[in-house]
């Protein structure tokens, strides 16, 4: 499913972060998943740049609206500069949620 979505076009979207994302059936809601390379990898990014944060989205076959309203959040959430940044700095797992669930309160 995320290798088809890659193929139609990355889902880098510049100032090094990647949002992939796709739908499967079988799965009852929306799935996130978080992770970092601090030092970034090509992911054919609209901007060139290397692709530091990826945040996954899997989604039910049948959620377009709540598939586009999560992608929607997510964009808005990672392209805060400063929150990005944390996330690189983050010593852990916990720490990331946390910023995570920090930032998202505040929409």
């Amino acid at each position: 499913m995320l290798t088809e979505r890659e193929r139609l076009g990355s889902t880098a979207i510049g100032d090094g972060i990647a949002i992939p994302h796709g739908k499967l059936g079988g799965v009852g809601r929306i799935i996130g998943a978080f992770g970092r390379h601090r030092e970034g990898v090509d992911f054919e990014s609209v901007d060139g740049h290397p692709t530091r944060l990826f945040f996954l989205l899997v989604a039910p076959e049948e959620s377009t609206n709540l598939h586009l309203k999560a992608l929607a959040r997510v964009s808005r959430l990672l392209k805060n500069e400063a929150l990005r940044a944390r996330l690189l700095e983050a010593a852990d797992a916990g720490a990331i949620f946390q910023l995570i669930k920090e930032e998202d309160s505040k929409s």
